[in-house]
């Protein structure tokens, strides 16, 4: 603009501006302030001009990331602006697979097909208009007839650990393909199943079998993306396990209101209107709710996992039976038992023991002195219940252990992932083994203090890893796990996860346990406080 705006001034003056450029640039004389001004005065006179045609031009817009504003100059006097809403296909697709549209206006556009490929852990695609399977296909093939002009091949795998290129090998890929022709313009096949609700396409391939996978990878993800649909929704599941369904069946019922289609097995061309292919997932056992439309977090999902797990109908989280500290100014008089929380007398609202579960493993990170944390827990009051989960154990079996416990006690490692069906104000007691400090606390010990338990860590030392008996004692892996750590995760699972056992040291464990009983007795109290507890 500056050079244009140059040009015009010289073809006005050219003769002036010769000589005004010949002048020596150190000389300030008079003839030369004089001509500054001239300029001046011209470059003033170009920009009134300039103005006056933009005042009479018809339209000027300006479009923002979230919508278009347009400025009408039909009278330049009288202003006039609006704005407006944007289109179906102008919203991100992120917006689509969230929902955030006027459905008022977007379910009569039809033949919608978008990616959101922008996230670490996952891939998303979202699918509007005439959606049919095509049966016993490799790849898994998905038709979208009458889409739009500019829509193309999209190939996806529904699992949401993209980033780790070795297991997603193991997933089968979806191609959704698009056709600008109607299906009856073309041999598409018949439906067999007309769907009148939406589908979610996911897989259960890849690490399920493992207990931390199958929430952190699976049901997480696919709670945090039916969640808008409200149940009214099919599960179509790549990688189907048929014992998958049957371990989880009292939670997927509380997701959908429909039988799950195995898309791998299934025979029959099944159409929807509306499908999602791949899951959303905010972190390790994390939902995040402000990325959740209603604002929904991990203390709804731990509700879901109740409603799925038990018979009991009317429970809720409630944030009155975590525990707080009773101080001068708590306005109820507490039990007299509640004055000293060390104590290990139980009111006659509660005259059951108090319970501690304890998960073992028998490969990797084995507690080799289980007798004796036996024995210390019994010292502060605690009975014990010894679960050793195996992949065939009825989930409900956990679940009605734990929903009794007043503790979990394990070492690091998938079986943690069971703290999810803990009761609110409960107490998680994580055993860390050497070299484990990060995956302890992201894996479990933050994803824990979000569902509102009282976390605790029992780090164990140099001495009390099987490690000692392996290295040298001024060795790296000993002295400064941090190190092997850096390699990366697969040496870091080398060392620390599949090679170490661990032995507590009671005296220093006891001291743990002195802790996780106060605050229990604490959190009774506060309960048969405020009403919450139950006999």
């Amino acid at each position: 603009m500056f050079h244009r705006q140059k040009g015009k001034i010289k073809s006005l003056c050219p003769a002036f501006l010769r000589k005004s450029n010949s002048l020596p640039l150190e000389k300030e004389g008079k003839p030369h302030s004089i001509h500054r001004l001239v300029l001046l005065l011209l470059l003033a006179l170009y920009s009134a001009a300039s103005v006056f045609r933009l005042a009479n031009s018809p339209i000027i817009r300006h479009s923002e990331s979230d919508s278009e504003i347009k400025t009408h100059f039909s009278n330049p006097r009288n202003l006039q602006a609006r704005r407006e809403k944007p289109s179906l296909a102008s919203l991100p697709c992120s917006a689509l697979i969230n929902g955030e549209t006027d459905e008022t206006n977007s379910n009569s556009i039809e033949g919608i097909l978008c990616c959101d490929r922008s996230h670490y852990r996952t891939d998303l695609c979202y699918i509007r208009g005439d959606i049919r399977t095509e049966p016993a296909s490799n790849p898994a093939n998905i038709f979208l007839y009458g889409a739009q002009q500019e829509a193309v091949t999209e190939k996806i795998k529904p699992y949401t650990r993209k980033f780790e290129e070795g297991i997603m090998n193991s997933i089968g890929e979806v191609a959704i393909n698009p056709s600008i022709l109607l299906a009856d313009q073309t041999t598409a096949d018949t439906c067999d199943v007309v769907h009148d609700v939406p589908a979610i396409v996911f897989s259960t391939g890849g690490y399920t079998g493992n207990l931390y996978h199958e929430f952190s990878d699976g049901l997480i993800p696919l709670y945090i993306t039916s969640k808008r649909f409200e149940k009214e929704v099919v599960f179509v599941v790549m990688e189907y396990h048929k014992w998958w369904g049957v371990k989880y069946q009292g939670v997927l019922e509380q997701m959908t209101n429909y039988p799950i289609v195995d898309f791998r097995e299934d025979r029959r061309v099944h159409c929807f209107k509306e499908m999602i292919v791949g899951m959303k997932i905010h972190g390790e056992l994390i939902i995040d709710p402000q990325l959740m439309p209603g604002g929904y977090s991990i203390k709804d999902f731990h509700s879901l996992l109740h409603r799925g797990l038990s018979s009991e109908s009317d429970f809720q989280f409630n944030e009155l039976a975590l525990p707080q500290k009773i101080t001068k100014a708590e306005p109820l008089n507490p039990p007299s038992h509640c004055l000293n929380a060390s104590t290990i007398t139980i009111s006659t609202n509660s005259t059951r023991n108090l319970k501690v579960v304890l998960f073992i493993r028998k490969k990797t990170r084995v507690l080799q002195n289980v007798k004796e944390v036996v024995k210390t827990c019994h010292r502060f009051g605690f009975s014990v219940q010894i679960l050793n989960a195996k992949m065939g154990t009825p989930l409900v079996t956990i679940y009605e252990a734990l929903a009794s416990a007043d503790v979990m006690l394990a070492v690091h490692g998938a079986a943690m992932t069971h703290f999810l069906m803990m009761r609110p104000g409960s107490v998680l007691i994580q055993i860390v083994p050497l070299g484990l400090d990060w995956a302890a606390e992201n894996f479990y010990g933050e994803p824990a203090k979000r569902l509102g338990l009282e976390y605790m860590e029992y780090k164990v030392t140099t001495e009390e890893s099987s490690l000692s008996k392996d290295y040298e004692p001024d060795d790296p892996v000993l002295v400064d796990p941090s190190v092997v750590t850096k390699k990366g995760w697969w040496e870091m699972k080398k060392v620390y996860m599949d090679n170490q056992n661990v032995k507590v040291d009671v005296r220093r464990f006891g001291k743990l346990l002195q802790e996780a009983h106060e605050h229990v007795m604490q959190s009774r109290c506060i309960r048969e406080m405020t009403g919450e507890a139950k006999a």
